[in-house]
């Protein structure tokens, strides 16, 4: 067991698009739901030695500093003797001083931060408020507390957005340096603000042209484009998403939180009062071989590098390219094999739900 996510549900704004499970900031539920975090995870949690810990929302970021230590007295529950990566999601608008020292003397090594864009129109859409100014001053604040591996996320193919604020919002996310962007395509989904108001994105060309300047202009600008929404300089890719990707045991604590262990998928319940009555999970599955196999395809093709070839024989004993009809697919160069892997060619990686579907 590598790896341990942690879902903090709790936000004092509501974004627009969020379709994540998340409940306002309230005093009352805060003290109660660490509680029973507390108790998943004595429940649950059989004493594995953690690689990587991400603790996401939600805003983990807009609990008190008294709820904030007492997350982190709860987390010391784990074995975090061979800790490489530990991210912390953050508001741009919550850090400071304060918080800041806190995930310091509290061993948080990476931030995730959401910046979405600069840009005045798509921050309102958004319901986010900020200014570049802002960001930066806060970017500076945390490299002065030597957080020096930062995740900024961007949001690409808003309604009416064109593609000079899209360049725009890139040069501005590149003068704050970070070592790794996490790029995302607006999805309107049907129980968020913006899904209710039926809200309609860019057109699928368009959006697919973004695509293809964002991975342009990062590329230019040394990040190395390493899954199909993420670009890190060298050495700062995500070790806890790639544990994800390569389809590897995680535990998921919290509200609406998703696990692997074992060969047993499950997901927890978005009641707050379920969960803080103990009802943790909601649904857990019990997954074939087929199954597995079926995830790692789906998971690992979103890595750029693509799937070893040798790890997957290992895991499964049996060849990739005799589990699947993948022949036309590498005969017509939608596939590529190199250096022991199978890969998407990077041409089509736009492309890769359909090219899925193909395979399984």
């Amino acid at each position: 067991m590598d790896a341990v996510y942690i879902h903090i549900p709790f936000c004092k704004k509501i974004c627009s698009y969020c379709d994540f499970c998340k409940i306002y900031l309230n005093d009352k539920f805060t003290l109660p739901y660490l509680n029973a975090l507390l108790n998943e995870i004595k429940d649950r949690y059989q004493g594995e030695k953690i690689k990587t810990l991400y603790i996401g929302g939600g805003t983990p970021s807009c609990l008190s500093l008294k709820d904030l230590n007492y997350l982190f007295d709860i987390i010391k529950l784990f074995d975090l003797s061979e800790l490489k990566e530990f991210t912390f999601e953050c508001n741009i608008n919550d850090i400071n001083e304060e918080i800041l020292k806190v995930l310091q003397s509290n061993g948080v090594n990476r931030l995730s931060i959401g910046i979405e864009s600069f840009n005045e129109n798509n921050l309102k859409f958004m319901n986010r408020f900020h200014t570049f100014d802002d960001v930066l001053d806060k970017i500076n604040l945390c490299r002065s507390y030597n957080f020096n591996n930062i995740n900024l996320d961007l949001i690409y193919g808003l309604p009416n957005e064109s593609i000079s604020i899209l360049k725009k919002d890139l040069k501005l996310l590149l003068k704050l340096n970070p070592e790794h962007i996490s790029t995302y395509s607006l999805i309107i989904e049907d129980n968020t603000m913006i899904g209710i108001n039926q809200m309609v994105p860019v057109d699928e060309e368009t959006d697919s042209e973004m695509y293809r300047i964002i991975c342009q202009i990062l590329k230019k600008n040394n990040y190395i484009h390493y899954e199909v929404s993420n670009f890190a300089k060298e050495g700062y890719a995500s070790l806890h998403n790639i544990n994800y990707w390569l389809n590897e045991n995680y535990y998921g604590f919290g509200l609406s939180s998703h696990g692997y262990i074992g060969n047993v998928r499950y997901e927890n319940t978005r009641s707050l009062t379920n969960y803080i009555n103990g009802n943790y999970v909601l649904s857990e599955k019990l997954l074939s071989s087929s199954d597995d196999m079926d995830n790692t395809i789906m998971l690992g093709f979103r890595l750029l590098q693509g799937i070893n070839l040798k790890y997957f024989y290992d895991k499964y004993s049996v060849n990739l390219q005799e589990k699947y009809d993948i022949k036309e697919l590498v005969d017509k160069k939608y596939l590529l094999y190199k250096d022991g892997y199978l890969k998407i060619n990077p041409k089509y990686i736009y492309m890769m739900n359909e090219i899925l579907i193909k395979i399984i």
